[in-house]
């Protein structure tokens, strides 16, 4: 009877150690190379540990406030979100509580897959899911510089545009080229020039650096319109990168507005 009496604690101490792994390998399956890694539910979720399936709708914020605090350039640039759409949506890409599209609409938010859209559809099929083919024929490019969803504002390494980021890589991709009508280039000395011949500016140049030698204001001064890229001049810097007004500016250049936003003269 004592033997027992002594093994008790040890049993205990052996279901609670099985416990804590059967938690722990639970917990890891949950967040284990899914997105977004190595946050908990409650960052999100009105939940706790873990959040049941017919609650996951209840968030602490609108999914654009939770989505953008790590993907704060790509609310920026790229296809608006938090309204409530005219036209019908396919059931593929589920609408929130509110009727609006959001985040979530076009992507799972817990996958693996580095896009984790919905869906089989990709590229030109995927806008086509949503929108017709006139609504980007209405567009100069018809729709070349909207489909890919999102611009990416990572940083080019390589060759002549190594110091350009891929918003503007990704403009250049169609107004480089010698057909375009804008005739938008970037010469061999970084700047962007336009055929208007209105507009040159530099490119790719760190603000930061250009500040030191004076003349401009602190980037933390900055309307938050503007956009620099790995702290770098690029197009979205000026250039609304998706609108339906294709090349709109962030803001208007009444009276040099625009340019006074950086320029301290």
């Amino acid at each position: 009877m004592s033997g027992s009496r002594n093994a008790l604690p040890f049993v205990v101490l052996l279901l609670a150690v099985a416990s804590m792994v059967a938690w722990w390998l639970h917990a890891g399956a949950d967040d284990g190379g899914f997105h977004p890694l190595g946050v908990e539910c409650q960052n999100c979720h009105l939940a706790g540990k873990q959040t049941k399936p017919d609650r996951a709708g209840m968030l602490i914020a609108s999914q654009e406030a939770l989505c953008g605090g790590c993907h704060a350039n790509a609310l920026k640039v790229s296809h608006p979100s938090g309204f409530t759409p005219r036209e019908k949506i396919p059931p593929e890409y589920p609408l929130d509580w509110k009727g609006e599209l959001t985040c979530t609409s076009c992507h799972t938010p817990h996958g693996n897959s580095p896009d984790m859209l919905r869906g089989v559809k990709r590229g030109r099929d995927f806008c086509l899911a949503c929108h017709d083919e006139k609504f980007f024929n209405k567009m100069p490019d018809h729709g070349a510089s909207v489909m890919a969803g999102h611009m990416d504002s990572g940083v080019h390494e390589a060759g002549h545009a190594a110091a350009l980021d891929q918003d503007s890589i990704r403009c250049l991709g169609c107004h480089g080229e010698s057909g375009d009508p804008r005739g938008v280039n970037v010469d061999r000395h970084g700047v962007l020039r336009h055929n208007s011949k209105s507009m040159n500016h530099p490119i790719g140049v760190s603000y930061a650096d250009a500040a030191r030698s004076g003349g401009f204001r602190a980037q933390a001064m900055l309307s938050k319109a503007i956009m620099l890229p790995g702290g770098r001049v690029s197009c979205v810097s000026c250039h609304n990168g998706y609108s339906k007004q294709h090349g709109r500016l962030v803001m208007p250049n009444f009276r040099s507005a625009l340019c006074f936003e950086c320029h301290d003269l």
